[in-house]
């Protein structure tokens, strides 16, 4: 688990993001939980997104899971939401079905409450799965929803930016 650390705005971290996937001709999806969308915002925020951007989901609940992403009972055997295997579930479900060569995943309690589940508010699980898979988990300690929700979209994207600057 890693403490937020300081991070570029949300949108130079998607213009890094869009400028690395346009140079090596890739695409991603994503599927979000409590960010609420900001980094699908982000991508598409970024003037030529249509290159890249295949789509993204918000899943907030098990229904969402199934209607977005075609989540079944048994991809869920074994796992429990709001952790990283949950947010790599996501991430590969997403890339999947959008035939992406990236997926993204998030899923976290954003606040003011702990989860349902006992998982702190500002806790969140993020993923990438590619041509190299990576997750993290990320605590703030703040109960502050949309500082949460803005700082998940960011260390995803953070996240992502890394990998992308390793990945073969």
């Amino acid at each position: 688990m890693s403490a937020p650390t300081e991070l570029p705005s949300l949108s130079d971290l998607a213009a890094r993001v869009a400028a690395r996937l346009r140079e090596r001709r890739d695409t991603v999806a994503v599927a979000e939980s409590s960010a609420g969308g900001l980094v699908a915002a982000a991508l598409l925020a970024v003037p030529g997104a249509s290159s890249y951007f295949l789509g993204g989901a918000v899943v907030y609940s098990r229904r969402a899971g199934k209607a977005l992403l075609g989540l079944v009972p048994a991809d869920m055997e074994g796992l429990r939401a709001e952790t990283e295997p949950y947010a790599l579930l996501l991430a590969g479900k997403v890339r999947a079905n959008h035939r992406a060569s990236w997926g993204l995943g998030e899923t976290g309690a954003a606040g003011p409450s702990d989860s349902p589940a006992g998982d702190p508010a500002g806790r969140a699980c993020l993923a990438v799965v590619g041509a190299a898979e990576r997750s993290r988990t990320v605590l703030t300690g703040s109960t502050e929803r949309a500082a949460n929700m803005e700082l998940f979209a960011r260390e995803l994207l953070a996240l992502f930016d890394d990998v992308l600057a390793e990945a073969p």
